[in-house]
């Protein structure tokens, strides 16, 4: 079985040697670019920084983007890459997000934000990337929004500051973490393996 090609969009704010490293050390072929080659066997949406600013760079990509997502094939969001396939954010008013999931991304309530730094996860439903996977794991975070789904796509939480936020969501072949696996030791990388092997099998 080969190795897969995933493609690591670059909209303009992720840590794109980060995670395309992650994915080579799971057996990847990993491609960075700012356009989607439909050719790909999976995508991966990395990101950090703002939601609208994301969305501005996402603007000639959109359509291939969720053109490429409705073809079925594996896709992994990480951070802002989870919360831009809500609908809108707080951080940004006016800003539109891929609408590919019902709810809003919020500002976290708390003494302390930005959320940074390791927390625990409580997994729930059967979530094909974490195959292996416990709750109790730690993984590492850093954000102030955090999403609200309006619907059953939550698979994973983490409480923090007195609140439990949506840490992971799953729906079909769309996954996306808050958290970031390619900076969470063992468990994360646990993470892009199974990513990985999703995609081989579909491969």
């Amino acid at each position: 079985m080969r190795d897969p090609t995933i493609g690591v969009l670059d909209s303009g704010s992720g840590n794109l040697r980060s995670v395309s490293k992650a994915l080579e050390r799971e057996g990847a072929r990993p491609e960075i670019s700012m356009t989607v080659n439909h050719e790909w066997d999976a995508l991966v949406l990395p990101g950090v920084g703002a939601f609208g600013h994301t969305m501005e760079n996402l603007s000639e990509a959109r359509e291939d983007l969720l053109s490429y997502i409705e073809s079925g094939r594996p896709f992994l969001g990480i951070c802002l890459g989870l919360q831009v396939l809500f609908e809108s954010s707080e951080e940004s008013p006016g800003a539109p997000g891929l609408g590919l999931m019902r709810g809003e991304v919020r500002r976290i309530v708390g003494r302390k934000v930005p959320h940074m730094g390791w927390n625990s996860l409580e997994v729930s439903g059967n979530c094909p990337i974490f195959r292996g996977v416990d709750s109790g794991n730690f993984f590492y975070f850093v954000h102030s929004y955090a999403a609200c789904p309006e619907e059953d796509v939550t698979v994973a939480t983490c409480t923090y500051s007195g609140q439990e936020l949506t840490s992971a969501v799953s729906r079909d072949n769309v996954h996306a973490c808050q958290f970031h696996p390619e900076k969470s030791g063992a468990a994360g990388l646990r993470i892009v393996r199974n990513f990985t092997e999703l995609c081989r099998e579909g491969s």
